[in-house]
């Protein structure tokens, strides 16, 4: 698949076009101008297109452009984050709540969305990693909204102004979609704090997280305040 925006279109945006005279300047002058060319940014918004890959509940894998390509405004558990089922009934027989994989249910969810369909990705800005951040569309619709209106992911930002994103969230919360039926950690927390960041992570470690944690994304309901016992005292 050929790319929207070719070698040639890059040059044309980036260059003056050429006069007689440059054609023979001398290699100082070209060296110069060689490097503003370096200097100038490409490709400041780009927009990607094609079959993809899931890597998590938020990102997306380009293998035509071999680029990752994260959906913008919104965060989902990463892949060994484990939340927490607040319907813990017998607290003498079960030590502890029943782990719910928040992370790989975002990302099984995120693929059953996107299937077997191009997905449009148009990117909005870049994150502090590099990674392009981008709205997202498969068959017409935002793969973003997919997400948050079965509550596997939430807005990034709680000042955010996409009026949007926060309608679909607010009714997930109130329906106790997804992690809104769960105690989980915040995610900014969670990479924060978490040590063993691999696939083997264990809930328990989870576990013991959320009863010291900081802050949380819980839902509207009563007991969302009762913090698990750590199982280690």
């Amino acid at each position: 698949m050929k790319r929207y925006l070719s070698a040639v279109a890059v040059l044309s945006a980036l260059v003056q076009p050429a006069k007689a005279a440059d054609l023979v300047k001398g290699p100082a002058a070209m060296m110069r101008q060689q490097q503003n060319w370096a200097d100038a940014p490409v490709y400041p918004h780009p927009v990607y297109k094609g079959r993809v890959a899931v890597m998590d509940g938020r990102t997306l894998w380009y293998p035509q452009y071999a680029q990752r390509v994260r959906l913008v405004d919104i965060d989902t558990c990463e892949l060994p984050q484990w939340a927490l089922d607040p319907k813990w009934v017998d607290r003498e027989r079960q030590k502890a709540p029943s782990p719910v994989p928040c992370g790989p249910l975002a990302k099984a969810w995120l693929k059953r969305t996107v299937g077997d369909n191009p997905v449009e990705c148009s990117v909005v800005v870049h994150g502090n990693d590099g990674l392009p951040q981008a709205r997202c569309t498969s068959g017409g619709r935002d793969v973003a909204v997919d997400m948050l209106r079965v509550g596997l992911a939430r807005v990034a930002s709680p000042h955010s102004n996409n009026s949007q994103y926060l309608a679909y969230q607010r009714y997930a919360m109130a329906a106790r979609y997804g992690m809104w039926a769960t105690y989980v950690l915040d995610m900014n927390e969670w990479r924060r704090k978490a040590v063993d960041k691999t696939l083997a992570r264990q809930p328990i470690a989870d576990a013991n997280l959320l009863a010291e944690r900081e802050s949380e994304i819980s839902p509207p309901f009563l007991d969302a305040r009762r913090k698990p016992k750590r199982t280690d005292r």
